[in-house]
């Protein structure tokens, strides 16, 4: 059971105090705009058993600087609904990681958008998301696969037209 001990707040982050049996761990939350326990919540949403891969961006919230978003890839012959698995990962995520981890939002994809050497274009993804600029990287596998995450964005309600 991980048990929230402490937020301290007026920080330039959300510094939180976790938990878990005889473990302490400090969680550094966002600094400078940016989440930095997305690994965190990726961990988790790539232990589904339905999904085959997965990503976490960063998107802007004014409330609290950014929200994690995940993008699922779903295995092959999954045919179970999307709904349900995204409605699953999100319990998974606060489950482990706890209320404090504000994930709230997933989205299933057909593919991630990656570099011909199979990183995730994550900056880019994130970009997309808020409506900003992006240059087309020059070592993407596949372009149209950003128009794909467009469209998987806006039916959460980012990247609107």
């Amino acid at each position: 059971m991980i048990r929230l001990l402490h937020t301290f707040r007026g920080l330039p982050c959300n510094v939180v105090l976790r938990e878990e049996q005889d473990f302490y761990e400090l969680a550094w939350q966002y600094f400078d705009g940016r989440c930095h326990t997305l690994g965190h919540h990726a961990e988790v949403l790539a232990a589904h058993p339905d999904v085959a891969e997965c990503a976490v961006v960063g998107v802007a919230d004014e409330l609290k600087g950014q929200l994690p978003v995940g993008c699922l890839v779903l295995k092959a012959g999954v045919d179970r609904d999307s709904d349900d698995i995204v409605a699953e990962t999100i319990l998974m995520v606060r489950e482990r990681i706890g209320p404090v981890a504000a994930f709230r939002k997933a989205m299933v994809v057909p593919r991630l958008p990656k570099t011909r050497s199979g990183k995730i274009l994550r900056g880019t993804m994130r970009r997309i998301a808020d409506n900003e600029e992006y240059r087309m990287p020059a070592t993407i596998e596949d372009p149209e696969v950003l128009n794909e995450i467009r469209s998987s964005f806006r039916t959460i309600g980012y990247a609107k037209p």
